[in-house]
């Protein structure tokens, strides 16, 4: 079978973090004997075509050397909201991506096109996929900005309409895009995890939580700061991760006197963040409507407890007092009465850090998730 990738995230250079699900996704389908090619964005200093660990990459112009900087960074939203050159980029991206996709289906003649975000490549793919399959999948982001927007709703009833098969990586991204896309059937399919590099550490742990992703409200970065303020003195925070609103976050963690208990390290390669699950004690994501929360799968396949908001696709992951522990979105009270919990009990965290790795060996392994999406281009070609 051949498939064609399309997507606007995926690693500019082996080892790189951005969109590495998708390329641990498209190796486990060469492994199972297809041939994958990945069409994604310009960037400055990328090639045209590049191989990474044995994935062929595509990447096409959209705007302005200057200006091609929405894709890889995680800022897009940010660009197209707050600048005038970001949405016409936003532009270039949508109408040179369905041109790129027209010629690539050309050449390549893919048995399937898969889409990874129905917004923006979504929609290119929408129009330039012509008669070949076309998969959706989404991811959460995306589905996101279609609840906010009144002209997005419409939007993605065409790009989910035009798709043979839409899936999403969480029952709640499933449900939502149901709720826009009366009759939409979408599936629950998993993105794969590195389960060989993320394995479980030592028994006896330190008392440090740990906390991975951007730094924007939407991550719930001040109610982590706002919890370590009631876990006892001896307890520190690794933060993980960078974003618009670290200034913001560095003068809270000062002003609440926990700044000496904060490590802030940016953005790391996930080489990096790997042994800081393995010593982590638990690891404290309280997003808001988080897509599906892989930093909870990595952080279970360390064998390291969760404390997380009871909010979006967490609750496909972490079911309370099994694998971690779920409290109400918004609760910094509940969240730090969790914490504690767990750091006054270590043989019961190591037992539901032990659950929580076996399970997610099971659903997020590379083959698991290249046979499931198997199963779906099949079902996508016989229709």
């Amino acid at each position: 079978m051949r498939v064609l990738f399309v997507t606007h995230s995926f690693p500019r250079y082996e080892g790189d973090g951005a969109g590495e699900f998708i390329l641990r996704l498209a190796t486990a389908l060469v492994a199972a004997g297809c041939v994958v090619k990945v069409l994604a964005p310009s960037a400055p200093g990328l090639a045209h075509t590049d191989i990474i660990q044995g994935v062929t990459v595509e990447r096409f112009r959209y705007a302005p050397r200057a200006w091609e900087t929405l894709a890889y960074t995680g800022t897009m939203a940010e660009q197209v909201s707050q600048t005038l050159t970001g949405k016409a980029a936003l532009l270039g991206l949508i109408i040179c991506g369905s041109r790129a996709i027209g010629r690539a289906v050309h050449e390549f003649r893919p048995d399937i096109v898969h889409a990874h975000w129905w917004f923006p490549l979504g929609i290119s793919a929408a129009f330039g996929a012509g008669i070949t399959p076309l998969v959706v999948t989404s991811h959460g982001s995306d589905l996101r900005l279609a609840t906010k927007s009144h002209v997005a709703p419409a939007i993605f009833r065409f790009v989910s309409g035009r798709a043979r098969a839409f899936t999403a990586v969480s029952s709640w991204l499933a449900r939502i895009a149901e709720s826009l896309a009366p009759g939409l059937k979408a599936r629950v399919a998993p993105m794969p995890v590195d389960v060989a590099l993320f394995t479980p550490g030592a028994d006896q742990r330190e008392p440090t939580l740990l906390f991975v992703g951007r730094l924007n409200s939407q991550k719930g970065v001040a109610d982590v700061l706002q919890a370590l303020k009631t876990v006892p003195a001896n307890v520190t925070l690794d933060i993980v991760g960078d974003g618009p609103d670290r200034v913001a976050l560095e003068s809270l963690a000062r002003e609440l006197q926990v700044n000496g208990r904060v490590r802030w390290h940016g953005h790391l390669a996930q080489a990096a963040v790997a042994p800081m699950y393995r010593a982590a004690f638990a690891v404290v994501i309280p997003s808001r409507e988080e897509g599906l929360g892989l930093v909870a799968v990595e952080s279970l396949l360390s064998e390291t407890p969760v404390v997380a908001y009871r909010s979006g696709g967490l609750t496909d992951l972490i079911t309370d007092g099994n694998t971690g522990r779920l409290v109400d979105e918004g609760s910094v009270e509940q969240l730090s009465t969790a914490c504690n919990a767990l750091l006054s009990a270590p043989s019961a965290a190591r037992a539901l850090g032990a659950e929580g790795r076996r399970q997610m060996l099971v659903r997020f392994a590379p083959a698991t998730a290249a046979t499931a999406y198997l199963r779906v281009y099949r079902e996508a070609m016989a229709q």
